[in-house]
Order: structure tokens, then sequence, then C-alpha cells
């Protein structure tokens, strides 16, 4: 293989299908695909509305299909990332999913959410269709939901993630998939009120064109070519492709009047397995092009999973173009930090404290870049809810992190930053807090390494008056010395005591007893 030329896979773990991409990614940034696979999994069968849970059939679907995804790119040696959409995020037994998949097969599933996986489906666009300079409405209609967003070079105007899926709704409106006169009017209603305001908000912004992507939308496209235009297409994957108002009417009015699942097999076009769910993907796209007031849609072939991939390329090799992997994962920090009232210097001060003690102690925590990255968000927003109680500042803290989108983070990511600003002071990580013993070990051991760090560095800020304007270690086979610059011309003792106070989990972590050095600059 030349040189510096790596595989990557990157599966859409998603409500009604799965699905994996293959790319070999090239020194320059761009890759090209070199295999795909597709499976109808259904995850969310047995839900007639929100996806409380997982079914054990269902669950044992995923297990397979993703034990041969990962055969696959163990095929072509290619590292594989899996995301996972509403089904997952919603599911009150996600994590039972989450851990039943890593123990048979070794795939970790990150979690995303809606916000973010708008962001990464736009990604995939901007490398699909050319609409970089222009203000573009993405619409991606996916099995139990559909994500919206207005964004222009790179960066994101407006974003939402709605429950409104192809099979939420053939599950809550069609009973047998079976389409009635009084059915169909009911699910239209529902999704007009869903997308109402929506829509108004997007119009508002104003954009110059609309870009649609995943399964109805693709479907959409293929049933144009071969019932409106009589054309049969040569794959069932359309890239660029344009359809009007008026061809998609013809489309959807064929569907509506076979009222059946074996009658709808028999439209051209479209995917047998396809026919079931179509109606309801169908109807939220009618009603998208009535309230968003759309003429025409581009469909483009690339959305989540392509976003995927070039999300890890951003990560793993950030260059000049726009916006970087750590563009968007600072700039979201730093949106969620300037929507609370707290000590912002103080947090700032501690952040870059901590990643000088992270550094000089990478041959005793072994942990990596991203994990700097984490303890650096949660340094940042450590106490960020302290505007809500003093007292119990670090639990608001964990629960508006918690529940913050904070784009370019998955969930497991998320929870690390939620747990660390939890435990930098009072109560060290315990398994009944919260989800906390639902976590893997491998994110309970970086929990815990992040915390004791962040612990030992708030202390030594107690009084925010800045005091220790840096620090050194000194790592020995049973100690680890802290050598401390000390303004001279301030009191350092509330730090020092404080000190004493917090450095239990380091001590217990590290397995490693920690003194201070003072030194008077």
């Amino acid at each position: 293989m030349e040189k510096n030329i790596k595989n990557i896979a990157a599966v859409d773990v998603g409500t009604n299908s799965f699905h994996l991409i293959i790319v070999r990614a090239k020194p320059d940034g761009n890759f090209e695909i070199v295999d795909r696979e597709r499976e109808v999994i259904r995850l969310g069968e047995g839900n007639t509305d929100d996806i409380k849970l997982i079914i054990p059939d269902a669950m044992e679907r995923a297990v397979k299909a993703l034990k041969r995804f990962k055969l696959i790119a163990d095929s072509h040696n290619a590292s594989l990332r899996a995301v996972a959409t509403s089904a997952v995020r919603e599911s009150f037994n996600k994590n039972e999913l989450i851990k039943k998949v890593f123990v048979e097969t070794g795939v970790e599933i990150e979690v995303i959410s809606g916000y973010e996986e708008a962001r990464l489906i736009y990604l995939g666009i901007l490398k699909s269709v050319p609409v970089f300079n222009k203000k573009t409405l993405v619409i991606d209609i996916g099995g139990g939901s559909t994500e919206f967003l207005i964004g222009q070079r790179g960066k994101t105007h407006f974003s939402v993630s709605l429950k409104l899926g192809a099979v939420r709704l053939a599950q809550k409106f069609f009973d047998n998939y079976e389409l009635t006169s009084a059915s169909i009017i009911e699910c239209r209603n529902w999704v007009h009120g869903e997308l109402f305001n929506v829509a108004e908000t997007a119009k508002r912004i104003g954009f110059d064109l609309c870009v649609g992507s995943s399964g109805t939308i693709m479907a959409t496209g293929v049933m144009v070519e071969a019932l409106v235009k009589g054309k049969k297409s040569q794959n069932n994957i359309l890239n660029n492709y344009e359809f009007t108002k008026s061809e998609f009417s013809q489309v959807r009015d064929e569907i509506m009047k076979r009222r059946t699942e074996e009658k709808r097999r028999k439209i051209p076009g479209l995917d047998d397995k396809r026919a079931d769910i179509i109606p309801a993907g169908i109807i939220i796209l009618d009603e998208i092009f009535k309230l968003f007031e759309l003429e025409r849609m581009t469909i483009s072939a690339y959305a989540l999973r392509e976003g995927v991939i070039i999300d890890t390329l951003q990560k793993e090799h950030p260059d000049e173009t726009k916006p970087t992997f750590a563009d968007i994962r600072n700039d979201s920090i730093k949106h969620l930090s300037e929507s609370c009232l707290y000590d912002h210097d103080h947090c700032k001060h501690v952040a870059a404290l901590s990643l000088q003690v992270y550094d000089q102690l990478k041959t005793l925590h072994g942990l990596d870049d991203e994990c700097r990255e984490y303890l650096y968000a949660a340094a940042t927003l450590h106490d960020i809810g302290y505007h809500i109680s003093h007292t119990n500042h670090h639990h608001h803290s964990y629960y508006i992190i918690k529940n913050s989108d904070l784009l370019g983070f998955n969930e497991t990511e998320i929870s690390i930053i939620a747990y660390v600003s939890r435990y930098h002071r009072k109560s060290h990580p315990k398994q009944s807090h919260d989800d906390f013993s639902q976590l893997t070990e491998k994110t309970q051991m970086i929990i815990k390494k992040l915390s004791a760090i962040l612990r030992l560095v708030d202390a030594l800020d107690r009084t925010h008056s800045k005091v220790i304007l840096g620090v050194n270690l000194n790592v020995t086979k049973q100690r680890v010395i802290l050598e401390l610059n000390v303004d001279k011309t301030k009191n350092a003792e509330i730090e020092l005591w404080n000190f004493e106070r917090r450095k239990g989990l380091f001590e217990e972590v590290f397995s490693k007893k920690i003194s201070l050095e003072i030194h008077h600059v």
C-alpha cells in the first residue's frame, strides 16, 4: 500500500438500516470508497412512538450485523468507527446494547446527539455536492428522526433534529403497514404540527437551495427516474441529482394510492425492503416541500457515514480546511461556557495548569490527546453550575454539561467531561452515581484519572487569585513531586491547605504519594 495511505471504516447504526462504508484515505485529505454494505435491522421494532426499548430480537440482529461489518473492515485492514443515532440514543437499554456489541464484536458504539448528527451529515454533503459557498438547507430523513441544518462555508446557522422518521411513523400510524384515508390524514396532521415552527424559522433565516440525503429522499430520486422519466437507474445511489416538486408529486400520488405493502412492491424503482415504510417517509417529505415552500431538491449520495469519515480525518490530521475538528469542539465548549455566569478567569487558569500537569504526567497516566481535550473541556466548564447553587455547583455542572449538545463530541465523550467536572470537588467517583456504573471500565478509568488531575489543580486556585503561576512534576518509583511556582507577592496558605484535602483521589488512582515543593517567583 502506498505510504501515508490507510483504510478507514464507518458504520451508521440507524433506526432502519446499518450502513458500512470503507474508504482509502489519502494524504491530501481526500478518500476513495473501496467497499460498502447495508443491512436492514429495524432497531426500533416493537415501539409505536418513542423508542423506549430495543427488543431482544432487534438487539441480536444488530450484534450479528456489526460482527459481519467488523469482519469486512478487518479484511480491508481498516480501523472502524460506529456512530448510533435516534433509536439508540432514545432507548432506555442502550447501555445493554453498547456493552453486548463491545463484548461480542469489539466495536465501540458512539451515541451522538441529533445536532451532532446534523453536523456530520452536512460534512458528508459538502464532500458530495458543490454547495460550500451557498447557504444550503440540508434535510436528512432517517428511520427514527429527521435532521435539518442551514449552513454556509462549513459553518452552521441553524440546526434541529425532530423525532420524525419513516420507521417511527409507519409503526405509529399504519397498522400492518396498510394505509387508510383516516390514518393518512392523522399522520399528515402530526407531521405538519411537528414541522411548522422549524419551517418558519428556516424561511426566516433564508437559504439558497435544498439538499436532501438518506433513505426516503434517495428512494424518491430513484422512483422519479423510473416512474416519471421511465429510466431504470444503474444503481440505487444518485448524487447531485435534482428532482422538482412536480416530479415528487407524481411519485407521492402513486405511493399513496397503493394501500398495501404488497401493491407498493410493484412500484418501479422502489426497493422491496422499503415498501412497508415508504408512505410515512413520503408524507414527511411532502409536508417539507409544502411548509418550506420548496420547488426542487438536490440529492446527496453522501450523508452521515461519509461525514464520520471526514470528521475522523479532520480529527487525526487537521489542516487548512475549515471548520477543523478542533475548531468545532473548542467553539462548542466556548459557546456553552459563555452561556452561564461563573468565574471564567479562574476556570481558564485551572485549565491551563491542568494541561501542564497532564503533559508532564504522560508516562504515568498513559492517556492520549483526546483525553487531554476532555480534561481541558472539563476544567473550562467545571464551575458552570455555580450560578445555580454554590454548595452543589459540581452536581449542577454535571447536569448542564450532560444535557448539552457539545458539537464534535459523542455521548460517551460528553459523559466523560460531565463526570470529570462533577468530581472536581466533594465525593470521589462511585458506582452508585447516576449512570457511572453503566460506563465501560475503560471510560470509568479515564474519568478517574482526569478527575484526579482536575481535583488537584482546582485546589491550587482555591482563592481564585492565581497564586500558583505554573507547575513542574517529577515522577519517581514511589512518589510524584509537584513543584509549584508561587507568586511571591501572594499568600498560598489556603491553596496548600486545600491541596492536602484534595490529593486523596490522585494517590488512590495512580498508586503513588504526592508531595509539594514550593518555589517563590
